[in-house]
């Protein structure tokens, strides 16, 4: 049986949405990160920062600024995501790992991606978001993982989806 749930989809179609409605039906501790944009740069640019996935407050500084970007051409921080965003994948048996969002930002982060292949070999579920239409070695592996069992979402099929992985997880017996 595969453990663990990603949801694919373009940008702006509602992963972090079906994500939060999920886990407000799930009782469960709540490990790894969100990320999230922050304040304008300038004109059309914006920063990015990971936040842990369980913290009620977001905070932004250089220890979480994972990358900057216009949309089209983004540019990432490994070595933030090889350090604070190492320390957000700690997490223990008795929760759920959230990793929302996995893109292209990390795919030069050795560290970081090797950590989340290994979570996704483990036995902590998983529920993350990632982007569609990229070709990155980081999210083939996801899509490809034995243990993951991936949802492709639209604005079309995005409540068809909570009510599928929904009833997915009551059959399992909940996320954990």
């Amino acid at each position: 049986m595969k453990r663990h749930i990603v949801i694919a989809g373009k940008r702006h179609v509602g992963k972090t949405t079906l994500v939060n409605r999920i886990l407000d039906d799930n009782n469960v501790p709540v490990y790894g990160f969100r990320t999230a944009p922050g304040k304008s740069l300038r004109q059309g640019y914006r920063s990015f920062f990971m936040h842990p996935a369980g913290a009620p407050e977001r905070f932004e500084s250089e220890e979480n600024h994972i990358g900057d970007g216009n949309g089209i051409k983004p540019v990432g921080y490994p070595e933030v995501f090889d350090s604070y965003g190492l320390k957000c994948l700690e997490a223990k048996p008795d929760g759920v790992i959230v990793m929302d969002e996995l893109g292209f930002m990390e795919k030069d982060a050795e560290l970081f991606c090797n950590r989340i292949l290994e979570l996704f070999d483990g036995d902590i579920p998983i529920l993350a978001t990632a982007k569609e239409g990229h070709d990155i070695e980081l999210l083939n592996r996801i899509f490809e993982h034995p243990n993951a069992e991936v949802f492709h979402i639209n604005t079309d099929n995005r409540d068809e989806l909570y009510d599928t992985i929904s009833a997915l997880i009551r059959e399992r017996g909940g996320l954990v």
